[in-house]
């Protein structure tokens, strides 16, 4: 997988004494209905605050941060300044220069851009990352050590060589990746402690819709959203009939996701080698749950298994029918022959019949 892509998918794991800063930035031209720049920061994989050039406004998304740039005004201006005169500028003539790079003229093009630092609460340890990506593939990279770029594409080596002389930049780069970002996460995690140390744990459940569907090993409840689900067959991880969900929010705030099973090729006696398991980012024990029918919840209803009474009951009174019909419509026999009924016959002969004593459709004919 690509660098940046790895990154990314990194970037919502974090254990409890490591934390990250990372600060998302997107360019992009004739993408319908998608702002010209977009911009999100993250603290520990949480989203922090966006921003875009369409709404125009530096959007917090947490509480807490709106009370912290309540008491530091400064850096939320800093914030609208970059989200939405610096680098929307420097985005546009990027692309510019990309497109003519690559021989473009128009359609859609995407840049991506991720500043990020790492900080070990432990060791104190800081790392951090400058990377460029191009139409979804990576382009350039920082290099902290050598303080210039890496050319990831044939293309980027005319702009590595050009940045490479930029000096006064790439000081401030490694600056701000090795002191001011893990300064600004540091300010951040204090503030945000409680929030990051919140844990709640999930309830999980078996669920199955039909004995041939497959069955759903479901995590809801839990907080953050730093967690994975996963099938086991004997300890080991599988991916082959395995379906995993995405993580979605709840109304509550936490978080909830799936994970099915295709169990249609799984005979009766191997269910209980497979498991299910729930891992919370910060929490030591998972959550295992072994698979047994016996612990799966369904709202499928079994067909009723029918008494031998009712299915002689349903016998006799499907031989009993024709007698029904018959009794529907009576004749009685003249001169000419049988005739039908279209009245009910009130004669004396037929009234006089007791209802308890007719037991044959002949009782309703008399001979002339």
């Amino acid at each position: 997988m690509e660098r940046l892509l790895m990154l990314l998918l990194l970037s919502r794991v974090s254990s409890p004494v490591q934390h990250s800063l990372k600060y998302f930035l997107t360019g992009s031209t004739a993408v319908q209905n998608v702002p010209e720049f977009m911009g999100a920061a993250e603290v520990d994989g949480i989203v922090m605050g966006y921003c875009d050039t369409d709404t125009k406004i530096v959007e917090l998304k947490l509480e807490l941060m709106k009370i912290f740039f309540r008491i530091n005004p400064d850096q939320l201006e800093e914030y609208n300044r970059e989200c939405f005169k610096n680098y929307p500028i420097f985005f546009r003539a990027l692309i510019n220069s990309l497109k003519q790079l690559f021989n473009q003229s128009g359609g859609v093009h995407v840049l991506q851009r991720m500043d990020a630092c790492e900080w070990d609460e432990e060791t104190g340890e800081v790392h951090g990352f400058l990377l460029y990506a191009y139409n979804g593939e990576d382009f350039l990279s920082f290099d902290l050590e050598t303080l210039t770029w890496i050319a990831v594409k044939p293309e980027a080596v005319t702009i590595k060589q050009r940045w490479d002389t930029h000096k006064y930049g790439n000081e401030f780069h490694a600056m701000f990746l090795t002191r001011i970002c893990p300064d600004l996460l540091r300010t951040y995690v204090v503030f945000l402690k409680s929030l990051l140390e919140r844990k709640e744990l999930p309830s999980v459940s078996l669920l199955q819709k039909t004995p041939s569907s497959p069955v759903s090993c479901h995590a809801s409840g839990f907080y953050p959203d730093r967690a994975t689900l996963i099938w086991r067959k004997d300890g080991e991880e599988i991916h082959e009939d395995v379906e995993l969900g995405e993580i979605l929010p709840n109304h509550d705030g936490t978080f909830q996701t799936s994970a099915d099973l295709n169990v249609s090729s799984v005979p009766p006696e191997d269910w209980r080698r497979y498991e299910c398991v729930f891992h919370l980012s910060g929490v030591e024990d998972d959550f295992v749950t072994r698979l047994d029918k016996a612990d799966i919840r369904t709202n499928w209803v079994s067909p009723p298994e029918f008494p031998v009474i009712v299915v002689i009951g349903v016998v006799i009174g499907l031989v009993l029918l024709p007698l029904f019909i018959v009794g529907l419509y009576m004749w009685r026999r003249n001169n000419n022959g049988f005739r039908r009924a279209n009245t009910l016959d009130t004669s004396p002969q037929l009234s006089a019949i007791s209802l308890d004593r007719i037991s044959s459709p002949d009782q309703y004919c008399s001979e002339d």
